[in-house]
């Protein structure tokens, strides 16, 4: 991962680490519930986020090495790879 993105992830990460402690903070003061569901969909949704970025940095460096590669299997192995983590995340 390049510093830029990594610099960028930690940000979001760090972000969406605040906005977590904060829906702690609303659950232990008894907010209303879907003022609690907002924010959690707030952080789901940065999270999210955070995953198409460092996918699309795994696509631009790993993949699109692996897919020029001479090695088959390298190629199999990374394509199979990126499609069990959409397998993965269809499951939660």
């Amino acid at each position: 991962m390049n510093d830029m993105t990594k610099q960028a992830v930690s940000q979001r990460l760090a972000s969406a680490a605040g906005h977590i402690k904060g829906i702690e903070r609303m659950v232990q003061e008894d907010t209303y519930c879907i003022d609690v569901i907002k924010q959690i969909q707030a952080v789901q949704a940065a999270l999210n986020r955070v995953s198409a970025m460092i996918l699309d940095n795994h696509l631009q460096t790993c993949v699109t090495t692996a897919i020029q590669g001479d090695d088959p299997a390298e190629r199999q192995r990374v394509l199979t790879e990126v499609t069990s983590v959409f397998d993965m995340s269809n499951r939660i």
